[in-house]
């Protein structure tokens, strides 16, 4: 059976299709210079992998689906859309009921919808592409692949926040922790690259959005991001930890509706905030090396912010064995790795400056050998991953 996997955020679009485990195409549509780009690569039958980047309007960007069934049928990988037999989409969503992979019925979409009052910038591009599915694909079953089912196992210390305990349970208002996608990915692959998985594990997923999280034992046990993907680090553009207090003097001072609030928080906010120029990092670090303070200053709050957490995780566990960099900064960034990690050594992590500034989105170990933590690169497939809880629940 041919699967339909997305994943979709609110300015780029993943697509793939997998054929059992086998992944014969994938499509990535973003946003590139002001334009719409599309990354298209295609395993074809007794062929080499082809992959293709073109320039695209703005409305293939929002047609996407009709677009790849098309290139799909052009390149021979499928004969029409009745040979997708089913769909998985990555869903980022509060609530006890998104803890857990599901079919989406209409009892899925009913609840989607009243949970994206809360989360309105995340599951709003994803409702829209099941709109569009039901439309593209038909009546195929689509399967809504939780971001929060990893932690569940978050135990009652660390999932609620201290507010009244009736409250907490009458509103579902807990921590949900995210990013558990792409940590089961990677801790699928850290464990076949070293044989086992470490006890006492710290994951720092460091992409637009990005989180710590402390993995006990194969489980995760605190993590940074809260109710929303809005907690914890400072990331490209969304605000991370702030006083309470803070935010209600905002709301007054700025004249903001809670709307207009979660906006401001989610997009308004982070490295760009900060800087006054941009969410990525490879341009701060431009910046910063031309003289510009607040691009420095961007980067230093980054780096402190991931220093507290790591901190803060190890506090839970214990100590650390192992330490994994994942996502786009974590993979590409050497630099950052090592501001990251400055300092740390009291935890017993040291890294191979050698080996952690060769290391450019790929796999590597970066620790030193003197280091009591092994630290390492990773790289997540959460298009995989998906494909493989889609599987398992179908």
């Amino acid at each position: 059976m041919k699967i339909l996997i997305i994943n979709t955020g609110s300015e780029s679009k993943k697509y793939a299709i997998y054929e059992g485990e086998n992944k014969i195409y994938s499509a990535h549509f973003e946003t590139e210079n002001g334009g719409y780009v599309v990354t298209e690569t295609f395993n074809l039958p007794d062929q080499s992998e082809q992959k293709e980047k073109k320039e695209i309007t703005e409305k293939i960007f929002r047609k996407a689906q009709a677009y790849l069934l098309e290139s799909l049928v052009n390149k021979k990988l499928v004969n029409s859309k009745e040979d997708i037999g089913a769909i998985g989409i990555r869903i980022v969503a509060p609530g006890e009921y998104f803890l857990q992979d599901r079919i989406i019925d209409k009892e899925y979409l009913k609840k989607a919808k009243q949970a994206l009052k809360k989360v309105p910038l995340h599951l709003g591009p994803a409702l829209a592409e099941i709109k569009v599915a039901k439309k593209v694909f038909a009546a195929k079953k689509i399967v809504g692949v939780s971001d929060s089912t990893f932690h569940k196992s978050l135990p009652a210390e660390a999932k609620y926040y201290a507010i009244p305990i009736n409250d907490s349970r009458k509103l579902g208002l807990q921590k949900f922790g995210y990013h558990g996608i792409s940590i089961k990915s990677v801790l699928f692959q850290t464990e076949k690259r070293l044989g086992h998985l470490p006890a006492k594990v710290i994951i720092c997923h460091l992409g637009g959005g990005a989180s710590v999280t402390a993995v006990k034992d194969g489980k995760s046990v605190e993590t940074s991001m809260g109710f929303t993907p809005l907690d914890g680090l400072v990331m490209a553009t969304r605000v991370g930890d702030i006083d309470p207090g803070a935010v209600v003097y905002l709301a007054d001072k700025l004249w903001l509706s809670t709307r207009k609030l979660e906006e401001y928080f989610n997009n308004k906010c982070g490295l760009f905030g900060l800087s006054g120029k941009s969410s990525d990092v490879r341009d701060l670090l431009k910046y910063e090396k031309e003289g510009d303070q607040d691009s420095a200053l961007a980067l230093k709050i980054y780096a402190n912010r991931l220093k507290k957490h790591i901190g803060s995780a190890a506090a839970v566990l214990g100590g650390i064995d192992l330490l994994i960099f994942a996502g786009t900064v974590g993979e590409r960034s050497f630099v950052m790795r090592g501001r990251i990690c400055e300092g740390l050594q009291f935890l017993g992590v040291n890294l191979d400056m050698i080996k952690n500034n060769e290391t450019e989105g790929v796999e590597a170990e970066i620790s030193s050998q003197e280091s009591r933590v092994k630290v390492l690169v990773m790289k997540t497939d959460e298009m995989e991953q998906i494909a493989k809880e889609t599987i398992s629940v179908l």
